[in-house]
């Protein structure tokens, strides 16, 4: 069975018991965290570097570049991704160890400049605030002077990507950037990447009743994660939750207008699968052309081990080339 040749992973899972506690906050674990690598000299195939982005909101950004454009005279600019990293809005952090290694292989097995962004986290800031944090980030690259960026990225290909809650950030935030494209020129997005992306709703989907006990995510867990997140007050049929609510965004017709595509992957024995599958039926009846890689395993299984990760790898990459071609 599924559950047999995939293993979750081993790790103090911050997701099965969530403690919240007085002032607003929640019990976070303390995690591995990575620094950045820019060393000249290093053996990485990738280097990275951080730069701030508000520092009244602890917001930051870290770049992601294939070492091999660096000791290019001439390098050949890429499609850029703006990655938003998991842990249900609650946890995690852009420079996570497992969320950097994730981007450092995204970066060269794709052959994309990656940036990370490092969000405000729920319940201290609930949504819109990472969205918020999200358009800050276009804004930045709309202005940017960065050399990195300005020598490695093409700007006339940018991509919107995330996985898990991350995910959720990419599709929202690509609402709001679809309704001022012309705001963010020079930047021209491309589509988007929506791994494993985080959905759910008031009504309970199959793939929820069957996974709710599910080791990583479990359903309980889902909940307690959106009621942290969520404005206060709304349910989980509230559009940051369920994409299908009230019959989408309109936005998602100025996306269709624009000729973005989307990327979604999904797993198996992931409880929010089928609420991905129902925003992909959505954006296809919106007249959005969408590119489906589910297969089987667990949620976000291929930030959690890297050896399930190649097939995604190379999906993304056929995605993003040739969504970078229209």
């Amino acid at each position: 069975m599924a559950s047999q040749r995939f293993a979750r992973p081993i790790f103090d899972n911050p997701f099965v018991k969530i403690q919240e506690l007085p002032g607003n906050t929640v019990k976070r674990n303390s995690e591995s965290l990575k620094q950045a690598n820019c060393d000249p000299k290093g053996t990485s195939l990738v280097v990275t570097r951080d730069v701030d982005l508000d520092t009244t909101k602890n917001t930051w950004l870290r770049l992601y570049v294939p070492r091999r454009l660096t000791k290019n005279p001439n390098p050949k600019k890429l499609p850029l991704i703006m990655y938003y990293h998991g842990g249900g809005f609650v946890y995690f952090h852009a420079n996570t160890f497992i969320f950097d290694v994730f981007c450092q292989a995204l970066a060269e097995r794709v052959g994309a400049m990656v940036i990370s962004l490092e969000y405000r986290l729920a319940p201290e800031h609930r949504l819109p605030a990472a969205y918020d944090d999200a358009m800050d980030g276009l804004e930045w690259l709309k202005n940017t002077k960065d050399e990195w960026v300005c020598n490695y990225a093409d700007l006339t290909k940018v991509f919107l990507g995330g996985t898990s809650s991350g995910g959720n950030i990419a599709y929202n935030a690509g609402l709001r950037a679809a309704g001022m494209a012309k705001e963010l020129e020079p930047i021209k997005i491309k589509g988007l990447l929506l791994h494993h992306p985080f959905f759910s709703g008031k009504n309970r989907t199959e793939s929820e009743e069957k996974q709710k006990d599910d080791q990583l995510l479990p359903l309980v867990a889902v909940d307690k994660m959106f009621d942290l997140c969520l404005p206060k007050g709304v349910d989980h049929d509230h559009e940051y939750c369920n994409p299908c609510a009230n019959g989408g965004s309109k936005h998602l017709d100025e996306m269709k207008e624009l000729g973005w595509k989307v990327f979604v992957s999904g797993v198996c024995e992931d409880p929010l699968v089928d609420a991905a599958r129902a925003c992909v039926r959505l954006m296809e009846q919106k007249g959005i052309k969408v590119f489906k890689f589910f297969r089987d395993g667990y949620h976000a299984m291929e930030v959690f081990d890297q050896s399930m990760a190649a097939a995604l790898y190379d999906a993304a990459k056929d995605f993003v080339y040739a969504a970078s071609r229209t």
